[in-house]
């Protein structure tokens, strides 16, 4: 009896969870007049208030030659503006306790913000400053380029990063998805303040934002806030985007020889954009092949039964317009081959024989529990908000997620391990010493 009410308390206070987390999960939404997508959620428990703003100026929007400008870019936002220079603006954040970093990646520049409530026009005014008058300072951008390219050269000599731009190249050539996002060591020397100018007018707009504000503060008060700080953002109307358009590579095996005794090894090819209507099945499908952790096949193969690596994983990444599929994994030089080959019959048996009843349950009971922990703190709720307004998965997704996810059957999983596992058309790029892999050229 004491353990049945036990379960039954369990239960009752596992769902109190689960419906204020969904609470959470369902932000206000306005377009401002800018152009500007707002998003909401009031957290009252503590007087601190989190912005997370993306703006649609990633690296596939550098022009050719000038890779690495969109990186540049979103760095030296916070290096000076017309009234305040970098240290003024390090001190400004210091003072009131804030926490401001910027980021870019393939699609998106990113600006994070957390501050105390009683400092929010502080910080809003600040933000507002680099958003629409950062002067970019010489010396600013080139402390900022040799910091890049130290970087660039720090990530020539990291095998698993090797590894991954060789397949990005070579599953995206000649597009912006397969260039690095901080460019290159001759791009990035390339270019000048003009470009970072250049692409900062056209391209950091509020036409082209969308600002999640997750704390102590309502919807309404945001709105008349911003109006007042963002006042002199001004945005545009313009054309729609084309759609890029993206060719991948054809199967390759490509070999890099360095002195190692571990070879580093990426296995894959396309995957899906996220808006894929096949996107939740192939999740389900992947976490049982090697997306799982120590539950998956590929893990269960290739580390448990053979011993051949310490970590090996399946991932299927899905942005906006292209998706990739990878297994990645490490093993010593002499037991590459039998580490690829025993990958690659694990991709052909789920294509063959698909799942069990047990693994597809396993799999939907991993991925549903383990949604609204992804939101444990306000900044990684900012985040999820804004990247589903980007990916246009609409405010309901949170309510709509552990449906799509149980309704995905068997012969789902079958289907789409099929069509989108494609052994024919796999890339494998393996960084080794390739005289001890015993592979031959």
């Amino acid at each position: 009896m004491k353990n049945l009410l036990f379960a039954l308390l369990f239960l009752s206070l596992s769902a109190s969870v689960h419906s204020i987390v969904d609470a959470r999960l369902t932000p206000q939404r306005s377009v401002l007049e800018d152009g500007l997508v707002l998003l909401t959620s009031e957290e009252r428990a503590l007087p601190i208030v989190t912005f997370n703003l993306l703006i649609k100026a990633g690296s596939r929007y550098d022009p050719q030659g000038r890779q690495g400008l969109a990186n540049l870019t979103a760095r030296l936002l916070s290096y000076g503006t017309s009234s305040r220079t970098a240290l003024q603006i390090s001190e400004t954040l210091d003072f009131i306790g804030a926490g401001l970093s910027t980021g870019c990646g393939e699609e998106l520049a990113t600006v994070n913000l957390t501050l105390l409530k009683k400092d929010l026009d502080v910080g809003l005014n600040l933000l507002a400053e680099i958003l629409t008058a950062s002067v970019f300072p010489q010396e600013e951008i080139d402390r900022q380029k040799q910091s890049v390219i130290a970087s660039i050269r720090a990530r020539e000599e990291e095998p698993g990063a090797v590894a991954q731009t060789k397949f990005f190249e070579a599953l995206f050539p000649q597009s912006p998805y397969g260039r690095p996002v901080e460019g290159t060591v001759a791009s990035v020397q390339g270019v000048d303040r003009a470009d970072i100018a250049e692409f900062y007018k056209q391209y950091y707009r509020p036409d082209r934002a969308i600002l999640a504000v997750v704390g102590d503060i309502s919807h309404q008060d945001m709105m008349e806030r911003l109006a007042q700080a963002f006042r002199s953002w001004e945005g545009k109307a313009s054309a729609q985007e084309p759609r890029p358009s993206v060719s991948p590579g054809p199967a390759n095996f490509i070999r890099i020889d360095k002195n190692l005794t571990q070879a580093n090894i990426v296995i894959g090819h396309e995957g899906v954009p996220r808006g894929h209507p096949d996107y939740y099945a192939i999740q389900v499908m992947n976490y049982i092949l090697g997306g799982g952790g120590f539950s998956s096949r590929l893990m269960d193969s290739v580390r448990n039964e053979r011993g051949l690596a310490y970590s090996v994983y399946s991932l299927f990444d899905a942005d906006k317009y292209v998706g990739t599929f990878q297994v990645t994994m490490q093993t010593k030089n002499e037991s590459a081959e039998e580490a690829i080959r025993t990958a690659m019959e694990e991709i052909r048996r789920i294509r063959e024989k698909g799942v069990s009843g047990e693994e597809l349950q396993a799999a939907k009971d991993y991925l549903i529990g383990s949604f609204p922990l992804r939101f444990d703190t306000n900044r990684r709720l900012a985040s999820f908000f804004t990247q589903v307004e980007f990916f246009e998965l609409g405010l309901d997704y949170p309510e709509r997620y552990s449906e799509l996810i149980r309704t995905v059957r068997r012969e789902d999983v079958l289907r789409v391990a099929q069509r989108y596992l494609q052994p024919e058309k796999l890339i494998v790029v393996m960084v080794a010493n390739q005289e001890k892999t015993g592979l031959k050229r």
